[in-house]
């Protein structure tokens, strides 16, 4: 098998998630901001892009993989020339401007329509998917930067294709931002100076683009400690005169690039600013308020890492599936005592058949998490934007569902992957196929823009807590409508109750996080993961059970979908009878937690 046209996409599921579970194409296109796209346009640009992706995008997968990355050593990173094909093949045929709003030249796609198409790119190379941080600031830009600034860099970014990074951590301070100790000094107007190091700054430098923007997280000079002293600033690799025009050189380097275990064709850059000359930046829309904007840029970047890992999820179960029905290895079980017997493809194993269904029910699950979520976002948009009265419960409710989508996709997603291999058996530890390629890439999923962990504790501290619980019981009251007003009769009836009974575990998990937590926080450091997993399988059973109760009815009305169907109710049935009991495991682990492994001297570990 070769790896260059690896990726296998599933834009059937893409597209059942987006018009019959949620009906986007009445719901949302058509209407307020995407006024101008309707669902017959929504989907042919779909199957472009697909198209695209499948031809084009994928087959510098593991090029670039095997080729890496070129450092001279003096600030410039070379990409790998199939890569910038890729990215060529990319820009030419406008796909840009696909999540760019209207008003400043793009399609001004729904945010669900532009997270399906993110799918389709991440699964078929991640590793380019990074160097597109470029159209996705024009959003962030065009929401917070001021009049003057958008005039002097939007333009570059649209129509010259100029790169861009996000640029928070430091080599002493991690994932804690706030410890973060690079300076910024005025100089005059909104123009400062940035003196630091960061660290593990994606795309920091590359030589596709002719410029790159840097968001740049720095402490003024004289400013409180901790996150709240932050301010964000735009920093040019070269200078952006007053007309759009570009400058000098800016004292912004690239003074290392790591070596990593995967994504190896993605720049992972040390960046130092203000080395050998001053590295200008301009405050972000003239205001302190860095954090707060930051995570402008970070809620986006945590939706597409949890998008990347579950479309790894999907293309290695579709890769795995194929393998599974041609890889012919001994006899079918129920002949195994016959020495005669012929031998079948592995499909027809039990434990592979398991595994198969497994891959299938997460990474449907995965993505019908990730869309509704996206969805969410259609509905902030719709109502206002951010900030908005009248998009505060839907912005809320995207807010409680980020961390579940970049925490439970890739933190789950590595054992599943693992899974994918093992239907390979040995033939998926070589590099023949994508199966060893694609842990090696998906495994930073869970370390990117705040570990497992952290999305765990903010979920659990901030996105619950804030409003003391009441946009996870809204959402919660929604499943439990589902849970109590199933399909008449015996239609999904087990299905039904085991999301139910999930439910109460739930709600039981929650109360005793609470006794806990009052007896000491070192319960939530000990539990807040299981509380994410917890969440994220109950919704997904949720969504799975809804997909299910559509297939059901469309078995008979679209016969020449009934497979597609029978899948939907295979994955549902799945989920509740492996996933959702574990939430009760979850519940009885929580309630009979201890604090003895913090009493644990660190001598005995």
């Amino acid at each position: 098998m070769s790896t260059v046209h690896h990726y296998k996409s599933n834009l059937r599921d893409i597209f059942f998630n987006l018009f019959e579970l949620h009906d986007t194409g009445n719901q949302v296109l058509g209407r307020g901001p995407f006024a101008s796209m309707d669902e017959e346009t929504a989907r042919e640009a779909l199957k472009e892009l697909e198209k695209l992706c499948v031809a084009e995008i994928a087959s510098s997968f593991a090029e670039a993989d095997r080729e890496g990355l070129h450092f001279d050593g003096k600030g410039n990173v070379t990409l790998p020339a199939c890569l910038k094909r890729s990215l060529k093949a990319y820009f030419d045929a406008d796909w840009d401007r696909f999540d760019i709003p209207e008003h400043l030249g793009g399609v001004g796609a729904s945010r669900s329509m532009s997270w399906g198409g993110f799918e389709l790119l991440a699964g078929a190379n991640p590793s380019m998917t990074f160097y597109l941080f470029g159209p996705l600031s024009v959003r962030v830009l065009d929401r917070l930067a001021t009049p003057e600034q958008k005039r002097r860099f939007l333009p570059g970014i649209i129509e010259r294709h100029w790169g861009g990074s996000m640029v928070l951590t430091e080599p002493d301070a991690g994932s804690d931002v706030g410890a973060g100790r690079t300076k910024a000094r005025h100089i005059q107007d909104d123009i400062w100076e940035v003196e630091g190091v960061k660290r593990f700054i994606t795309n920091g430098d590359f030589d596709f683009a002719e410029n790159i923007v840097h968001l740049v997280l720095a402490r003024p000079e004289g400013a409180a400690p901790g996150t709240k002293g932050l301010s964000m600033f735009i920093v040019p690799k070269y200078w952006v005169n007053e007309d759009g025009s570009l400058g000098e050189r800016n004292g912004v380097v690239c003074t290392n690039v790591e070596k990593k275990m995967g994504i190896s064709a993605s720049a992972t850059c040390e960046m130092t600013f203000g080395g050998g000359r001053p590295a200008r930046g301009l405050l972000v829309g003239g205001q302190h308020n860095g954090i707060h904007q930051m995570f402008h840029v970070i809620e986006q970047a945590r939706m597409a890492v949890g998008i990347k890992s579950m479309a790894t999820v999907s293309t290695a179960y579709l890769n795995a599936l194929e393998f599974a029905k041609i890889r012919v290895q001994g006899p079918d079980l129920m002949q195994a005592a016959n020495k005669l017997a012929p031998r079948v493809r592995i499909i027809q194993h039990p434990d592979v058949r398991r595994m198969l269904l497994n891959l299938k029910a997460h990474a449907e699950g995965m993505r019908a998490l990730c869309i509704y979520t996206a969805v969410m976002q259609d509905h902030v948009e719709l109502n206002g934007g951010h900030g908005a009265a009248a998009a505060a419960p839907w912005d809320h409710r995207n807010d409680l569902l980020l961390p579940l989508v970049k925490g439970y996709c890739s933190d789950r997603g590595w054992g599943l992957l693992a899974d994918a291999l093992q239907v390979f058996g040995g033939s998926g530890f070589i590099k023949d196929y994508p199966m060893e390629q694609y842990i090696r890439d998906q495994k930073i999923d869970s370390l990117y823009e705040g570990t497992t962990h952290i999305q765990a504790l903010d979920l659990f501290f901030r996105k619950i807590a804030r409003d003391g619980g009441e946009t996870l019981q809204a959402l919660l009251a929604e499943v439990r409508d589902t849970a109590g007003n199933g399909l008449p009769g015996e239609a999904l009836r087990v299905e039904r109750e085991a999301l139910a009974l999930a439910l109460d575990e739930l709600d039981a998990i929650f109360g005793l996080m609470l006794t806990k937590v009052g007896e000491s926080l070192y319960h939530a450091g000990l539990q807040a993961n299981r509380v994410l997993h917890a969440l994220s399988e109950v919704l997904i059973g949720w969504l799975l059970f809804r997909q299910a109760a559509i297939a059901l009815k469309k078995l008979e009305s679209h016969p020449q979908d009934a497979d597609f169907h029978r899948g939907k109710l295979a994955s549902a049935r799945y989920w509740a009878r492996n996933v959702l009991p574990q939430v009760g495991f979850t519940r009885r682990l929580i309630e009979d937690g201890t604090l003895e492994i913090m009493d644990m001297p660190e001598s005995a570990f």
